[in-house]
């Protein structure tokens, strides 16, 4: 399985690569849906804005949440990859 992640945008390249191995470039993001990585986007906006250091809250717990990942189905006999879908 390989898989990497960091633009927190799944992409939608998932596939088998010839020797058997699981890929997706990137997962994606799991946290809250109207946030900055995480983070309140009104103290991000606002520290970008007047290039000053502030203390990041988290969004708040009552916004919606999302979930991105991928189930790979490995043989186990073999080792390779059987299929691979995007959650």
């Amino acid at each position: 399985m390989i898989a990497g992640t960091h633009t927190h945008i799944q992409t939608a390249d998932e596939r088998i690569l010839p020797n058997g191995s699981a890929y997706i470039t990137d997962l994606g993001m799991t946290g809250i849906v109207d946030s900055v990585i995480g983070i309140d986007p009104k103290i991000c906006l606002e520290r970008v804005r007047r290039q000053i250091m502030y203390h990041m809250e988290t969004a708040a717990d009552n916004k919606k949440g999302q979930m991105s990942g991928v189930i790979a189905e490995i043989d186990a006999d073999t080792g390779r990859a059987v299929s691979i879908l995007r959650i």
